[in-house]
């Protein structure tokens, strides 16, 4: 293997979220192993796109909320690819948890022949994956409990978690609705916490703002499939109080923090990528 187009609705150059950052250090590692990495943004992709490219080429798809039908049945058809999912998009609403024990009706499935055909369908963490089994029903699902992280970035939050702690907790001011701030700012109040309302910054600002902190407040009302926020936070040293929505609170590694938990993300810059090429093989 020695071609890859990534397909993906956005990049950590367009927009810096968890799932994007992630993909960016796949692609970077790729590149580093001699591979080389198209990134095409899903709405771009057209049949003919695919029709042109090398018969050697393989896909990533990762969010692909953009992605045409006909693309889709051009891929499933003909090409080989893996989904490296970051939430739910075999269910029409993205969040199991509307339903109980998180299995939606089988009249809420969507895509189901495009993560039937993938050769592997990437899951986040055991939690992710095992909802994804319970609603797919599909031998192709794999778990990587863990996220892709720069070397760099790693080292950053090995330093900032040797740092002293403020006597408060941080929490992620979100405007995202499924990630809750107002009932972890709710909690503080009861409890009597003194609490850190991290806005939208830089990235290294963020992980400087949430390092400083001893505890992370986090209730989600979607389930989340790692949280990369939360595994930010114990690399740094933080306590966790959060839910049961939370995949990194499920792996056996979430006791771990600070240097023995970075120790398990730099081990994933390996096993990750492996298991890529691994399956594209």
């Amino acid at each position: 293997m020695n071609r890859i187009v990534f397909i993906a609705d956005f990049f950590a150059q367009q927009v810096p979220g968890g799932g994007e950052l992630n993909n960016h250090e796949l692609i970077q590692i790729l590149r580093k192993r001699g591979i080389e990495v198209l990134e095409i943004n899903s709405q771009n992709v057209s049949p003919s796109f695919l029709q042109q490219q090398p018969e050697h080429t393989k896909y990533i798809v990762a969010n692909f909320v953009a992605l045409t039908e006909e693309s889709k049945h051009v891929l499933q058809s003909q090409k080989q690819y893996i989904i490296y999912e970051h939430d739910h998009k075999y269910v029409k609403t993205r969040n199991p948890a509307d339903y109980d024990n998180f299995i939606a009706p089988k009249s809420e499935i969507v895509n189901y022949d495009f993560y039937k055909n993938a050769s592997g369908v990437i899951c986040q963490s055991t939690f992710h994956a095992n909802i994804v089994e319970s609603n797919l029903k599909l031998e192709n699902i794999y778990s990587v409990g863990g996220n892709l992280w720069s070397a760099e970035i790693l080292d950053f939050m090995y330093k900032i978690s040797q740092n002293d702690k403020k006597s408060t907790c941080a929490i992620m001011n979100s405007n995202n609705w499924h990630k809750n701030t107002a009932d972890a700012i709710k909690l503080c109040k009861v409890k009597g916490w003194q609490y850190d309302l991290i806005p939208n910054l830089k990235y290294k600002e963020f992980l400087i703002r949430l390092g400083e902190n001893r505890k992370f407040i986090f209730l989600p009302k979607t389930p989340e499939t790692l949280s990369r926020i939360v595994v930010e936070a114990r690399m740094m040293g933080l306590s966790v109080i959060t839910n049961n929505l939370v995949g990194a609170t499920k792996e056996n590694w979430f006791s771990l923090k600070g240097v023995e938990l970075i120790d398990i993300m730099v081990g994933k810059r390996k096993e990750i990528p492996d298991l890529v090429e691994k399956i594209l093989k």
